[in-house]
Protein backbone atom coordinates (compact mmCIF):
# COMPACT_ATOMS: atom_id res chain seq x y z
CA UNK A 1 0.00 0.00 0.00
CA UNK A 2 2.74 2.47 1.02
CA UNK A 3 4.76 1.83 -2.14
CA UNK A 4 1.65 2.24 -4.34
CA UNK A 5 0.83 5.61 -2.78
CA UNK A 6 4.47 6.66 -3.02
CA UNK A 7 4.62 5.71 -6.70
CA UNK A 8 1.37 7.57 -7.41
CA UNK A 9 2.83 10.72 -5.81
CA UNK A 10 6.32 10.20 -7.30
CA UNK A 11 4.97 9.86 -10.83
CA UNK A 12 2.68 12.86 -10.29
CA UNK A 13 -0.47 10.86 -10.94
CA UNK A 14 1.06 9.02 -13.90
CA UNK A 15 2.96 11.80 -15.71
CA UNK A 16 6.18 9.90 -15.04
CA UNK A 17 5.00 7.06 -17.25
CA UNK A 18 5.19 9.24 -20.39
CA UNK A 19 7.20 7.27 -22.98
CA UNK A 20 9.29 10.30 -24.00
CA UNK A 21 10.59 13.03 -21.70
CA UNK A 22 8.78 12.17 -18.47
CA UNK A 23 10.57 14.99 -16.62
CA UNK A 24 9.40 17.49 -19.21
CA UNK A 25 5.88 16.06 -19.03
CA UNK A 26 5.97 16.48 -15.23
CA UNK A 27 7.10 20.10 -15.64
CA UNK A 28 4.33 20.77 -18.17
CA UNK A 29 1.79 19.29 -15.76
CA UNK A 30 3.10 21.48 -12.95
CA UNK A 31 3.02 24.59 -15.15
CA UNK A 32 -0.56 23.86 -16.22
CA UNK A 33 -1.59 23.29 -12.60
CA UNK A 34 0.03 26.60 -11.60
CA UNK A 35 -1.70 28.45 -14.41
CA UNK A 36 -5.03 26.87 -13.43
CA UNK A 37 -4.60 27.86 -9.77
CA UNK A 38 -3.66 31.41 -10.77
CA UNK A 39 -6.42 31.76 -13.35
CA UNK A 40 -9.32 30.11 -11.52
CA UNK A 41 -8.42 30.61 -7.86
CA UNK A 42 -6.39 33.86 -8.15
CA UNK A 43 -3.26 32.36 -6.58
CA UNK A 44 -0.32 34.77 -6.74
CA UNK A 45 3.14 33.53 -7.79
CA UNK A 46 4.41 33.40 -4.20
CA UNK A 47 1.59 30.98 -3.30
CA UNK A 48 2.59 28.69 -6.19
CA UNK A 49 6.17 28.78 -4.86
CA UNK A 50 4.96 28.05 -1.33
CA UNK A 51 3.02 25.07 -2.69
CA UNK A 52 6.27 23.83 -4.21
CA UNK A 53 8.11 24.16 -0.91
CA UNK A 54 5.30 22.38 0.97
CA UNK A 55 5.18 19.63 -1.66
CA UNK A 56 8.92 19.01 -1.23
CA UNK A 57 8.36 17.01 1.98
CA UNK A 58 6.01 14.39 0.50
CA UNK A 59 8.09 14.50 -2.71
CA UNK A 60 11.24 13.44 -0.84
CA UNK A 61 9.32 10.62 0.85
CA UNK A 62 7.68 9.40 -2.38
CA UNK A 63 10.90 9.62 -4.40
CA UNK A 64 12.80 7.74 -1.70
CA UNK A 65 10.24 4.93 -1.38
CA UNK A 66 9.91 4.58 -5.16
CA UNK A 67 13.67 4.56 -5.73
CA UNK A 68 14.16 1.90 -3.05
CA UNK A 69 11.27 -0.18 -4.40
CA UNK A 70 12.73 -0.06 -7.92
CA UNK A 71 16.33 -0.43 -6.63
CA UNK A 72 17.40 2.59 -8.72
CA UNK A 73 19.07 5.79 -7.51
CA UNK A 74 16.88 8.20 -9.55
CA UNK A 75 14.16 6.37 -11.50
CA UNK A 76 12.98 8.13 -14.65
CA UNK A 77 9.36 7.71 -13.63
CA UNK A 78 9.88 9.95 -10.58
CA UNK A 79 8.78 13.41 -11.72
CA UNK A 80 7.42 14.92 -8.51
CA UNK A 81 10.81 16.59 -8.16
CA UNK A 82 10.20 18.44 -11.44
CA UNK A 83 6.79 19.51 -10.17
CA UNK A 84 8.31 20.93 -6.99
CA UNK A 85 11.07 22.72 -8.90
CA UNK A 86 8.68 24.11 -11.50
CA UNK A 87 6.38 25.58 -8.86
CA UNK A 88 9.34 27.15 -7.05
CA UNK A 89 10.54 28.63 -10.35
CA UNK A 90 7.19 30.32 -10.95
CA UNK A 91 7.43 32.11 -7.59
CA UNK A 92 9.84 34.53 -9.32
CA UNK A 93 7.23 35.69 -11.83
CA UNK A 94 5.58 39.08 -11.33
CA UNK A 95 2.25 37.42 -12.20
CA UNK A 96 1.10 34.11 -13.63
CA UNK A 97 0.06 34.34 -17.26
CA UNK A 98 1.00 32.39 -20.37
CA UNK A 99 4.25 34.27 -21.02
CA UNK A 100 5.61 34.01 -17.47
CA UNK A 101 4.59 30.35 -17.25
CA UNK A 102 6.38 29.67 -20.54
CA UNK A 103 9.48 31.60 -19.42
CA UNK A 104 9.48 29.87 -16.04
CA UNK A 105 9.10 26.49 -17.72
CA UNK A 106 12.06 27.00 -20.05
CA UNK A 107 14.27 28.53 -17.36
CA UNK A 108 13.56 25.71 -14.93
CA UNK A 109 14.14 23.00 -17.56
CA UNK A 110 17.44 24.65 -18.59
CA UNK A 111 18.73 24.77 -15.01
CA UNK A 112 17.47 21.24 -14.38
CA UNK A 113 19.19 19.86 -17.49
CA UNK A 114 22.50 21.77 -17.33
CA UNK A 115 22.76 21.68 -13.52
CA UNK A 116 25.13 24.55 -12.67
CA UNK A 117 26.85 24.32 -9.28
CA UNK A 118 25.63 23.45 -6.71
CA UNK A 119 22.65 21.84 -8.48
CA UNK A 120 24.63 18.82 -9.70
CA UNK A 121 26.30 18.34 -6.32
CA UNK A 122 22.91 18.15 -4.59
CA UNK A 123 22.09 15.01 -6.60
CA UNK A 124 24.69 13.22 -4.46
CA UNK A 125 22.58 13.56 -1.33
CA UNK A 126 21.11 10.23 -0.26
CA UNK A 127 17.79 8.81 -1.42
CA UNK A 128 14.77 10.99 -2.08
CA UNK A 129 16.56 14.05 -0.72
CA UNK A 130 19.08 13.87 -3.56
CA UNK A 131 16.34 13.30 -6.12
CA UNK A 132 14.40 16.39 -5.03
CA UNK A 133 17.11 18.80 -3.79
CA UNK A 134 18.69 19.42 -7.19
CA UNK A 135 15.29 20.37 -8.63
CA UNK A 136 14.62 22.72 -5.72
CA UNK A 137 17.95 24.44 -6.46
CA UNK A 138 17.19 24.57 -10.21
CA UNK A 139 13.80 26.08 -9.34
CA UNK A 140 15.44 28.70 -7.12
CA UNK A 141 17.86 29.66 -9.91
CA UNK A 142 14.98 29.91 -12.37
CA UNK A 143 12.90 31.98 -9.92
CA UNK A 144 15.76 34.41 -9.36
CA UNK A 145 16.38 34.82 -13.08
CA UNK A 146 12.66 35.17 -13.82
CA UNK A 147 12.42 37.84 -11.13
CA UNK A 148 15.49 39.69 -12.46
CA UNK A 149 14.18 39.57 -16.04
CA UNK A 150 10.82 40.95 -14.93
CA UNK A 151 12.60 43.88 -13.23
CA UNK A 152 14.70 44.60 -16.32
CA UNK A 153 11.78 44.47 -18.72
CA UNK A 154 9.24 46.12 -16.75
Amino acid sequence: MKSNLARWVATCFGCGYAPVGPGTVGSVGAALAAWTLAHWAAWPPWAIGALGILAAVPAVWAADVTARTLATKDPGIVVIDEVVGQWIALAGAPSIHWLTVLAGFFLFRAFDIFKPPPVRQLERLPGGLGIVADDVAAGLYAALLLFALSRLTG
